[in-house]
């Protein structure tokens, strides 16, 4: 197990590194920030009035199988996760304080990433046995790329996100929240393991409609919580907020000097691990957000692109920030690396009261986690189906289930090395496909944009458009 786990670990460092998937993902969402003419910047308001407000006419569209909205909260539960909380430690307390400046240039940039993705993911969907809309990398790659290319980057993404869904998705999320459930109430981890068992099942049984409504439902509350406590954090420590953002800038472009428990990182440890769990949390590049997209009810592939992108605004502009600021103001960044697990825990517990900000902080991983867990079933489900066909969908939701209460009840390390590896590997065919497809994008993007500037066109008339634009998509 420890030589596996050494595997790991230098496959990912390579993968991870500032010559592969760093470069590629700094590099693509750059790359697609210019083709798109800056859209994450100058739609962003556009993007999320309609996500939140008017968003839900275009549930009137015959196709799709969820609301954009719960296409968003869906994928928002697969990526608001312990990444946002521990995450985001572990990469400040190894890169400093400038590795949250990294995250934030990863997000922003990440936004065209995210937008371009579920765009394709809704534009080559495709309509399973079942009659349920299918999407995400596995098909786009394979229907908009022509040739053996687009087949084996198509595959390849499918392989890494069926494997990405047991690691990232399950294991270390059941882990999570077992952990916390110990600490925090003194639950046993078998009786976490027996629960969550028993609740994933019960969602699963009734596939994306389930799971959408469910998210729909607590996403927004579980965020509005940890936003809710980190903000109290920040106004306790108001004083400090200045000196914070100026370390942060600072060593972001110098690195970080030893103090402390902490040893001291070279820029270029702050550039890899901001990197690194900025994708991490947001998931932008990776590819699985499309999955939930493309099962979205939109008039327009450019509509849910622009809802889907707001959730990578939400994940790192809003909550990895607020975890990232209460870590640095409250002094706890330079404990060390063997503290990160319990790092944003202790910022919180510095400030509030009693045991307020520890139990906000279990509570909120709590949450986080089992969300992600229901996102990534479904994300593995439909990467699995591609490859198989409808035929594995129960087997592979049974074996997911009782897959979360082995998680809830081990603790295997190889498993997180596993998890970055996956979720790097996931990217790489994905990124590849996206700079490929992108002139089709955003040839596409530009025409919607102007006939519905302000996204406010009727379904009707949206579908008469597509009609004269001769676009081959359900």
């Amino acid at each position: 197990m420890d030589s596996l786990h050494t595997l790991f670990d230098t496959i990912g460092g390579v993968v991870w590194g500032p010559f592969v998937l760093i470069p590629l993902l700094l590099g693509t969402g750059l790359w697609l920030t210019i083709r798109l003419g800056g859209i994450q910047f100058r739609t962003l308001g556009r993007a999320m009035r309609h996500a939140f407000i008017d968003g839900s006419s275009d549930s009137d569209s015959t196709e799709g199988d969820i609301s954009n909205y719960q296409a968003l909260t869906t994928a928002l539960a697969a990526t608001v996760g312990v990444g946002n909380i521990v995450g985001v430690a572990t990469a400040i307390s190894i890169g400093g304080p400038g590795a949250l400046f990294w995250i934030w240039v990863t997000g922003l940039v990440g936004m065209a990433s995210k937008y371009t993705e579920a765009y394709l993911g809704v534009r080559f969907r495709t309509t399973d046995a079942k009659g349920e809309q299918a999407g995400g990398p596995q098909w786009y790659l394979k229907r908009g790329i022509p040739g053996t290319l687009g087949k084996v980057l198509a595959f390849l993404f499918a392989i890494f996100a069926v494997f990405a869904s047991f690691g990232i998705g399950n294991l270390t999320q059941a882990n999570a929240v077992a952990t916390n459930m110990e600490s925090a109430f003194g639950i046993s981890p078998t009786a976490t393991g027996v629960f969550m068992f028993v609740a994933l099942g019960a969602v699963l049984l009734g596939g994306i409609q389930a799971i959408g409504k469910i998210t729909s439902a607590f996403v927004p509350l579980m965020i509005l919580l940890y936003i809710l406590g980190g903000i109290t954090v920040l106004i306790i420590d108001a004083a400090q907020i200045p000196a914070a953002l100026g370390l942060i800038f600072t060593d972001a472009f110098t690195g970080t000097s030893a103090v402390g428990g902490f040893t001291g990182a070279a820029i270029i440890q702050v550039i890899q691990f901001g990197v690194a769990r900025g994708i991490f949390s947001n998931e932008s590049g990776m590819g699985s957000a499309a999955i939930a997209a493309a099962a979205a009810k939109t008039p327009h592939p450019a509509r849910q692109g622009l809802v889907s992108m707001t959730q990578t605004f939400i994940d790192t502009i809003i909550v990895v920030t607020i975890t990232g600021l209460v870590i640095v103001v409250s002094g706890v960044w330079d404990q060390g690396r063997e503290h990160a697990g319990t790092m944003t825990a202790d910022a919180f517990a510095a400030a509030l009261p009693g045991t307020w900000g520890g139990t906000i902080v279990s509570i909120s991983i709590i949450f986080f986690a089992f969300s992600t867990i229901l996102g990534w079933s479904y994300y593995g489900e439909r990467s699995l189906e591609s490859l198989f066909g409808r035929v594995v969908t129960i087997p592979y939701r049974m074996f997911f289930t009782v897959v979360v209460f082995f998680g809830a009840v081990t603790e295997i390390d190889v498993v997180w090395s596993f998890s970055d590896l996956a979720n790097g590997l996931m990217a790489l065919p994905n990124l590849v496909g996206l700079l490929i497809l992108s002139g089709l994008v955003a040839r596409e993007t530009r025409a919607y944009l102007k006939f519905d500037p302000k996204l406010s066109k009727p379904v009707e008339e949206v579908q008469e458009f597509v009609r004269s634009q001769h676009m081959d998509w359900k």
